[in-house]
């Protein structure tokens, strides 16, 4: 049992990050991912906003009142 084609590449790439960033910076990049995720699974949870909801009814009355025009 060795090491597979994908286990291979995920520890090149790990080693490229480490390289590219410095192992002091990796802690912060993972956090700064953690929070990104978290912020857009939470907007994924919450959905369109009250300002989305009013932009997207200002487009659509717009969009109605040009075709009235034609």
């Amino acid at each position: 049992m060795g090491i597979g084609k994908v286990e291979l590449i995920l520890i090149i790439i790990l080693v490229i990050i480490v390289l590219f960033f410095g192992a002091k910076k990796l802690p912060e990049l993972a956090r700064g991912v953690g929070q990104s995720v978290k912020e857009l699974k939470n907007g994924f949870k919450d959905g369109p906003t009250d300002a989305d909801k009013a932009e997207a009814e200002k487009k659509e009355t717009a969009a109605t009142t040009t075709d009235k025009k034609s």
